[in-house]
Protein backbone atom coordinates (compact mmCIF):
# COMPACT_ATOMS: atom_id res chain seq x y z
CA UNK A 1 0.00 0.00 0.00
CA UNK A 2 1.11 3.47 -0.77
CA UNK A 3 1.80 5.94 1.89
CA UNK A 4 -0.52 7.63 0.24
CA UNK A 5 -3.37 5.23 1.57
CA UNK A 6 -1.71 5.56 4.42
CA UNK A 7 -2.32 8.74 5.03
CA UNK A 8 -5.99 8.60 4.04
CA UNK A 9 -6.43 6.12 6.29
CA UNK A 10 -5.04 7.73 9.44
CA UNK A 11 -7.07 10.80 8.36
CA UNK A 12 -10.51 8.89 8.77
CA UNK A 13 -9.09 7.19 11.87
CA UNK A 14 -8.57 10.54 13.69
CA UNK A 15 -12.36 11.82 11.50
CA UNK A 16 -13.90 9.02 13.02
CA UNK A 17 -12.65 9.12 16.56
CA UNK A 18 -12.75 13.24 16.82
CA UNK A 19 -15.94 14.34 15.20
CA UNK A 20 -18.24 11.21 14.06
CA UNK A 21 -18.20 8.91 17.24
CA UNK A 22 -19.17 11.71 19.92
CA UNK A 23 -22.14 12.52 17.00
CA UNK A 24 -23.63 9.28 16.94
CA UNK A 25 -26.16 9.74 20.15
CA UNK A 26 -27.37 13.20 18.66
CA UNK A 27 -27.58 11.69 14.82
CA UNK A 28 -30.10 8.64 16.40
CA UNK A 29 -32.23 11.46 18.44
CA UNK A 30 -32.09 13.90 15.37
CA UNK A 31 -32.78 11.18 12.89
CA UNK A 32 -30.29 13.38 10.84
CA UNK A 33 -26.51 13.67 10.07
CA UNK A 34 -25.39 17.25 10.92
CA UNK A 35 -24.38 19.28 7.66
CA UNK A 36 -21.00 20.08 8.98
CA UNK A 37 -20.19 16.14 9.04
CA UNK A 38 -21.24 15.51 5.64
CA UNK A 39 -19.21 18.47 4.51
CA UNK A 40 -15.96 17.15 5.92
CA UNK A 41 -16.85 13.83 4.71
CA UNK A 42 -16.83 15.63 1.27
CA UNK A 43 -13.38 16.96 1.79
CA UNK A 44 -12.13 14.12 2.81
CA UNK A 45 -12.98 12.50 -0.60
CA UNK A 46 -15.46 9.70 0.69
CA UNK A 47 -17.94 10.15 -1.84
CA UNK A 48 -15.84 9.90 -4.89
CA UNK A 49 -13.14 6.51 -2.99
CA UNK A 50 -14.09 4.05 -5.73
CA UNK A 51 -14.30 7.10 -8.76
CA UNK A 52 -11.79 6.75 -11.49
CA UNK A 53 -9.12 9.71 -10.26
CA UNK A 54 -9.08 10.75 -14.29
CA UNK A 55 -12.69 11.94 -13.11
CA UNK A 56 -12.07 13.46 -9.42
CA UNK A 57 -12.35 10.60 -7.27
CA UNK A 58 -9.44 8.81 -5.47
CA UNK A 59 -9.37 5.82 -7.52
CA UNK A 60 -9.21 3.13 -5.01
CA UNK A 61 -8.92 -0.71 -5.36
CA UNK A 62 -11.20 -2.98 -3.95
CA UNK A 63 -9.36 -4.02 -1.31
CA UNK A 64 -8.38 -0.19 -0.19
CA UNK A 65 -11.99 0.40 -0.35
CA UNK A 66 -12.38 -2.53 1.92
CA UNK A 67 -9.59 -1.40 4.07
CA UNK A 68 -11.15 2.32 4.23
CA UNK A 69 -14.24 0.98 5.74
CA UNK A 70 -12.73 -1.51 8.29
CA UNK A 71 -11.70 1.83 9.56
CA UNK A 72 -14.55 4.24 9.15
CA UNK A 73 -17.09 1.85 10.38
CA UNK A 74 -16.61 1.93 13.38
CA UNK A 75 -19.12 4.76 13.65
CA UNK A 76 -22.29 4.72 13.43
CA UNK A 77 -23.12 3.16 10.04
CA UNK A 78 -25.81 5.62 9.64
CA UNK A 79 -22.67 7.66 8.70
CA UNK A 80 -21.40 5.42 6.16
CA UNK A 81 -24.80 5.28 4.19
CA UNK A 82 -24.72 9.37 3.54
CA UNK A 83 -21.84 8.23 1.16
CA UNK A 84 -22.25 4.71 0.45
CA UNK A 85 -24.51 4.77 -2.63
CA UNK A 86 -22.30 7.18 -4.12
CA UNK A 87 -19.35 4.80 -3.72
CA UNK A 88 -21.23 1.66 -4.08
CA UNK A 89 -24.36 0.79 -6.11
CA UNK A 90 -25.52 4.10 -6.98
CA UNK A 91 -22.49 4.99 -9.25
CA UNK A 92 -20.85 1.73 -10.00
CA UNK A 93 -23.57 0.57 -13.24
CA UNK A 94 -22.14 3.69 -14.42
CA UNK A 95 -18.53 3.59 -13.62
CA UNK A 96 -18.69 -0.05 -15.42
CA UNK A 97 -21.03 0.34 -18.28
CA UNK A 98 -21.39 4.31 -19.04
CA UNK A 99 -20.41 5.76 -21.67
CA UNK A 100 -17.28 8.37 -22.12
CA UNK A 101 -20.15 11.11 -22.59
CA UNK A 102 -22.06 10.18 -19.41
CA UNK A 103 -19.18 9.09 -17.34
CA UNK A 104 -17.69 12.68 -18.21
CA UNK A 105 -20.81 14.05 -17.87
CA UNK A 106 -21.57 12.60 -14.00
CA UNK A 107 -19.02 11.24 -12.20
CA UNK A 108 -16.78 14.40 -11.56
CA UNK A 109 -20.35 15.87 -9.46
CA UNK A 110 -20.71 12.27 -7.81
CA UNK A 111 -16.75 12.17 -6.58
CA UNK A 112 -17.04 15.40 -4.82
CA UNK A 113 -20.51 14.57 -3.47
CA UNK A 114 -22.27 17.43 -5.67
CA UNK A 115 -24.43 14.72 -6.73
CA UNK A 116 -25.54 12.16 -4.41
CA UNK A 117 -26.57 8.99 -5.90
CA UNK A 118 -29.59 6.16 -5.36
CA UNK A 119 -30.08 2.75 -6.99
CA UNK A 120 -33.83 1.94 -8.17
CA UNK A 121 -34.25 -1.95 -7.93
CA UNK A 122 -36.40 -2.80 -5.60
CA UNK A 123 -40.08 -2.68 -5.95
CA UNK A 124 -43.20 -3.81 -3.51
CA UNK A 125 -42.87 -7.22 -5.43
CA UNK A 126 -39.36 -7.32 -6.79
CA UNK A 127 -36.64 -7.60 -3.72
CA UNK A 128 -34.88 -10.72 -3.68
CA UNK A 129 -36.26 -11.77 -6.91
CA UNK A 130 -34.44 -9.00 -8.86
CA UNK A 131 -35.28 -10.19 -12.13
CA UNK A 132 -39.31 -10.02 -11.41
CA UNK A 133 -39.34 -5.45 -11.65
CA UNK A 134 -42.44 -4.48 -13.04
CA UNK A 135 -41.49 -0.68 -13.56
CA UNK A 136 -41.78 -0.14 -17.32
CA UNK A 137 -39.68 1.96 -19.67
CA UNK A 138 -41.09 2.29 -22.92
CA UNK A 139 -39.31 2.86 -26.59
CA UNK A 140 -40.55 6.01 -28.30
CA UNK A 141 -38.40 6.98 -30.04
CA UNK A 142 -35.97 9.29 -28.85
CA UNK A 143 -36.77 8.92 -25.32
CA UNK A 144 -38.31 5.89 -23.32
CA UNK A 145 -41.28 6.36 -20.81
CA UNK A 146 -40.73 5.47 -17.82
CA UNK A 147 -43.89 4.03 -15.14
CA UNK A 148 -43.66 2.58 -12.00
CA UNK A 149 -42.51 2.61 -7.88
CA UNK A 150 -39.65 1.82 -6.42
CA UNK A 151 -39.29 1.03 -2.46
CA UNK A 152 -36.97 1.29 0.21
CA UNK A 153 -34.48 3.45 -1.69
CA UNK A 154 -31.32 4.29 0.00
CA UNK A 155 -30.52 8.37 0.08
CA UNK A 156 -33.57 8.87 -2.33
CA UNK A 157 -34.17 12.28 -0.38
CA UNK A 158 -31.00 13.69 -1.11
CA UNK A 159 -30.25 12.03 -4.60
CA UNK A 160 -30.22 14.25 -7.87
CA UNK A 161 -29.71 10.88 -9.93
CA UNK A 162 -30.61 7.47 -9.82
CA UNK A 163 -29.69 4.12 -11.23
CA UNK A 164 -33.04 2.83 -12.48
CA UNK A 165 -33.62 -0.84 -13.56
CA UNK A 166 -37.23 -1.36 -15.84
CA UNK A 167 -38.63 -3.74 -18.19
CA UNK A 168 -38.36 -2.87 -21.47
CA UNK A 169 -39.21 -5.65 -22.79
CA UNK A 170 -42.83 -7.20 -21.46
CA UNK A 171 -42.78 -10.78 -23.46
CA UNK A 172 -39.08 -11.14 -21.90
CA UNK A 173 -39.49 -12.99 -18.27
CA UNK A 174 -37.08 -12.21 -15.62
CA UNK A 175 -34.33 -10.34 -15.84
CA UNK A 176 -33.21 -10.71 -19.52
CA UNK A 177 -35.99 -8.07 -20.05
CA UNK A 178 -34.91 -5.12 -17.82
CA UNK A 179 -32.89 -2.33 -18.81
CA UNK A 180 -30.66 0.30 -16.71
CA UNK A 181 -31.38 3.83 -16.96
CA UNK A 182 -29.71 7.45 -15.38
CA UNK A 183 -32.62 8.77 -14.17
CA UNK A 184 -32.00 12.82 -13.08
CA UNK A 185 -34.22 13.59 -10.13
CA UNK A 186 -35.34 16.79 -11.75
CA UNK A 187 -37.10 15.11 -14.52
CA UNK A 188 -40.91 15.88 -14.63
CA UNK A 189 -42.62 13.01 -12.69
CA UNK A 190 -40.00 11.87 -10.98
CA UNK A 191 -41.72 11.97 -6.95
CA UNK A 192 -39.86 10.86 -3.85
CA UNK A 193 -42.22 9.40 -1.18
CA UNK A 194 -41.82 10.37 2.80
CA UNK A 195 -39.36 8.66 4.68
CA UNK A 196 -39.81 5.30 6.34
CA UNK A 197 -40.23 4.86 9.96
CA UNK A 198 -36.74 1.73 10.41
CA UNK A 199 -35.92 -0.30 13.56
CA UNK A 200 -32.06 1.23 13.29
CA UNK A 201 -29.81 3.49 11.63
CA UNK A 202 -31.69 6.62 11.93
CA UNK A 203 -29.79 9.64 10.17
CA UNK A 204 -29.97 7.37 6.89
CA UNK A 205 -33.45 7.34 5.37
CA UNK A 206 -35.02 5.35 2.98
CA UNK A 207 -38.19 6.13 1.12
CA UNK A 208 -40.69 5.28 -2.30
CA UNK A 209 -39.48 6.38 -5.43
CA UNK A 210 -42.48 6.72 -8.05
CA UNK A 211 -42.06 7.28 -11.66
CA UNK A 212 -44.92 8.97 -13.76
CA UNK A 213 -44.87 9.14 -17.55
CA UNK A 214 -40.67 9.75 -17.15
CA UNK A 215 -39.63 10.83 -20.23
CA UNK A 216 -35.69 9.18 -20.16
CA UNK A 217 -33.51 10.54 -22.72
CA UNK A 218 -32.35 6.93 -24.71
CA UNK A 219 -28.88 8.71 -24.13
CA UNK A 220 -29.46 7.96 -20.38
CA UNK A 221 -29.82 4.29 -20.58
CA UNK A 222 -26.87 2.05 -19.08
CA UNK A 223 -25.63 -0.10 -21.62
CA UNK A 224 -27.61 -1.73 -23.87
CA UNK A 225 -31.12 -2.70 -24.12
CA UNK A 226 -31.56 -5.94 -21.86
CA UNK A 227 -28.53 -5.57 -19.78
CA UNK A 228 -30.23 -4.26 -16.66
CA UNK A 229 -29.94 -7.70 -14.40
CA UNK A 230 -26.52 -8.33 -15.65
CA UNK A 231 -25.73 -4.93 -14.83
CA UNK A 232 -27.05 -4.75 -11.57
CA UNK A 233 -25.86 -8.18 -10.38
CA UNK A 234 -22.36 -7.03 -11.26
CA UNK A 235 -23.18 -4.10 -8.77
CA UNK A 236 -24.14 -6.16 -6.03
CA UNK A 237 -21.59 -7.89 -6.52
CA UNK A 238 -18.90 -5.43 -5.59
CA UNK A 239 -21.51 -4.02 -3.48
CA UNK A 240 -21.38 -7.19 -1.40
CA UNK A 241 -17.51 -6.88 -0.50
CA UNK A 242 -18.58 -3.26 0.59
CA UNK A 243 -20.97 -3.96 3.35
CA UNK A 244 -19.00 -6.93 4.28
CA UNK A 245 -16.49 -4.98 5.21
CA UNK A 246 -18.93 -2.42 7.02
CA UNK A 247 -19.48 -5.48 8.81
CA UNK A 248 -16.20 -6.28 10.19
CA UNK A 249 -15.95 -2.45 11.36
CA UNK A 250 -19.00 -2.10 13.05
CA UNK A 251 -17.67 -5.58 14.81
CA UNK A 252 -14.30 -4.07 15.72
CA UNK A 253 -15.97 -1.04 17.35
CA UNK A 254 -18.16 -3.48 19.28
CA UNK A 255 -15.19 -5.38 20.33
CA UNK A 256 -13.35 -2.09 21.65
CA UNK A 257 -16.36 -1.49 23.63
CA UNK A 258 -16.91 -5.16 25.31
CA UNK A 259 -12.99 -4.87 26.07
CA UNK A 260 -13.17 -2.15 27.76
CA UNK A 261 -16.51 -2.28 29.56
CA UNK A 262 -14.97 -5.81 30.75
CA UNK A 263 -11.92 -4.54 32.30
CA UNK A 264 -13.76 -1.77 34.01
CA UNK A 265 -16.87 -3.43 35.48
CA UNK A 266 -16.73 -5.13 38.52
CA UNK A 267 -19.06 -7.89 40.00
CA UNK A 268 -18.18 -10.42 43.38
CA UNK A 269 -15.25 -8.15 43.54
CA UNK A 270 -13.37 -8.79 40.29
CA UNK A 271 -13.79 -6.64 36.91
CA UNK A 272 -15.91 -9.54 34.84
CA UNK A 273 -13.15 -9.89 32.38
CA UNK A 274 -11.88 -12.52 34.69
CA UNK A 275 -14.92 -14.46 34.64
CA UNK A 276 -14.59 -17.57 31.94
CA UNK A 277 -17.81 -17.08 30.51
CA UNK A 278 -17.25 -13.24 29.67
CA UNK A 279 -13.74 -14.26 28.03
CA UNK A 280 -15.32 -17.10 26.04
CA UNK A 281 -17.73 -14.18 24.64
CA UNK A 282 -14.90 -12.06 23.78
CA UNK A 283 -12.59 -14.80 22.44
CA UNK A 284 -15.76 -15.35 19.67
CA UNK A 285 -16.30 -12.46 18.76
CA UNK A 286 -12.79 -11.71 18.03
CA UNK A 287 -12.27 -14.79 16.15
CA UNK A 288 -15.56 -14.80 13.78
CA UNK A 289 -14.28 -10.35 13.29
CA UNK A 290 -10.67 -12.21 12.37
CA UNK A 291 -12.58 -14.40 10.09
CA UNK A 292 -14.52 -11.82 8.51
CA UNK A 293 -11.51 -9.79 7.80
CA UNK A 294 -9.54 -12.36 6.17
CA UNK A 295 -12.82 -13.40 3.88
CA UNK A 296 -12.64 -9.41 2.94
CA UNK A 297 -9.50 -9.16 1.67
CA UNK A 298 -9.19 -12.16 -0.09
CA UNK A 299 -12.22 -11.75 -2.34
CA UNK A 300 -10.97 -7.94 -2.58
CA UNK A 301 -7.48 -9.01 -3.84
CA UNK A 302 -9.21 -11.58 -5.98
CA UNK A 303 -11.43 -9.04 -7.47
CA UNK A 304 -8.46 -6.76 -8.16
CA UNK A 305 -7.11 -9.01 -9.86
CA UNK A 306 -9.44 -9.80 -12.14
CA UNK A 307 -10.71 -12.47 -11.02
CA UNK A 308 -14.33 -13.75 -10.67
CA UNK A 309 -15.82 -13.22 -7.14
CA UNK A 310 -19.32 -14.08 -7.27
CA UNK A 311 -18.87 -17.01 -5.10
CA UNK A 312 -16.52 -15.13 -3.22
CA UNK A 313 -18.57 -11.83 -2.26
CA UNK A 314 -21.56 -13.87 -1.84
CA UNK A 315 -19.73 -16.07 1.22
CA UNK A 316 -18.43 -12.73 2.57
CA UNK A 317 -21.46 -11.37 2.78
CA UNK A 318 -23.06 -14.09 4.71
CA UNK A 319 -20.45 -14.75 6.53
CA UNK A 320 -19.70 -11.26 7.83
CA UNK A 321 -23.15 -10.13 7.98
CA UNK A 322 -24.37 -12.84 10.26
CA UNK A 323 -20.98 -12.32 11.84
CA UNK A 324 -22.02 -8.99 13.21
CA UNK A 325 -25.55 -9.86 14.64
CA UNK A 326 -23.74 -12.17 16.32
CA UNK A 327 -20.97 -10.04 18.09
CA UNK A 328 -23.97 -7.27 18.57
CA UNK A 329 -25.48 -10.08 20.67
CA UNK A 330 -22.72 -10.59 22.58
CA UNK A 331 -22.28 -7.36 23.15
CA UNK A 332 -25.53 -6.71 24.58
CA UNK A 333 -25.25 -9.86 27.08
CA UNK A 334 -21.84 -8.51 28.11
CA UNK A 335 -22.98 -5.20 28.95
CA UNK A 336 -25.67 -7.03 30.63
CA UNK A 337 -28.20 -4.27 31.60
CA UNK A 338 -26.24 -1.59 30.30
CA UNK A 339 -26.33 -3.17 26.61
CA UNK A 340 -30.26 -2.69 27.15
CA UNK A 341 -30.41 1.15 28.01
CA UNK A 342 -29.73 3.63 25.64
CA UNK A 343 -27.04 5.41 27.53
CA UNK A 344 -24.13 2.93 26.42
CA UNK A 345 -25.34 2.84 22.49
CA UNK A 346 -24.73 -0.95 22.29
CA UNK A 347 -28.46 -1.36 22.17
CA UNK A 348 -28.48 1.25 18.89
CA UNK A 349 -25.59 -1.48 17.31
CA UNK A 350 -27.79 -4.15 17.97
CA UNK A 351 -30.62 -2.46 16.21
CA UNK A 352 -28.29 -0.89 13.62
CA UNK A 353 -26.64 -4.02 12.42
CA UNK A 354 -29.92 -6.47 11.63
CA UNK A 355 -30.31 -4.17 8.16
CA UNK A 356 -26.96 -6.18 7.01
CA UNK A 357 -28.37 -9.58 6.53
CA UNK A 358 -31.41 -8.12 4.61
CA UNK A 359 -29.85 -5.48 1.82
CA UNK A 360 -27.93 -6.12 -1.02
CA UNK A 361 -28.94 -9.70 -1.29
CA UNK A 362 -30.46 -11.25 1.94
CA UNK A 363 -28.77 -14.02 3.88
CA UNK A 364 -31.15 -16.78 2.17
CA UNK A 365 -30.43 -15.17 -1.52
CA UNK A 366 -26.40 -15.53 -0.40
CA UNK A 367 -26.45 -19.20 0.11
CA UNK A 368 -28.46 -20.03 -3.13
CA UNK A 369 -25.53 -17.94 -5.34
CA UNK A 370 -23.42 -19.90 -3.02
CA UNK A 371 -24.56 -23.03 -3.97
CA UNK A 372 -25.40 -22.27 -7.71
CA UNK A 373 -21.49 -21.21 -8.26
CA UNK A 374 -20.13 -24.64 -5.94
CA UNK A 375 -22.65 -26.24 -8.45
CA UNK A 376 -21.08 -24.62 -11.44
CA UNK A 377 -17.14 -24.84 -10.49
CA UNK A 378 -17.85 -28.54 -8.95
CA UNK A 379 -16.07 -27.53 -5.81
Amino acid sequence: MSDTFDLLLDGVRRFVNERLIPLEAKVSEDDAIPDEALAEMRELGLFGISIPEEFGGLGLSMEEECRTMFEFCRCSPAFRSAFGTNVGIGSQGLVMFGTPEQKAKYLPAIASGEIVTSFALTEPEAGSDSGAVRTKAEFRGDHYLLNGSKRYITNAARASLFTVMARTNQDVKGGGGVSSFLVPRDLPGVSVGKPEKKMGQQGAHIHDVNFDNVKVPVDNRLGEEGQGFRIAMQVLDRGRLHISAVCVGVAERLIEECVRYAAERKQFGQAIASFQMIQAMLADCRAEANAGRAMVLEAARKRDRGEDVVMDAAAAKLFCSEMVGRVADRAVQIFGGSGYVADYGIERFYRDVRIFRLYEGTSEIQRVIIAREMMKQGK
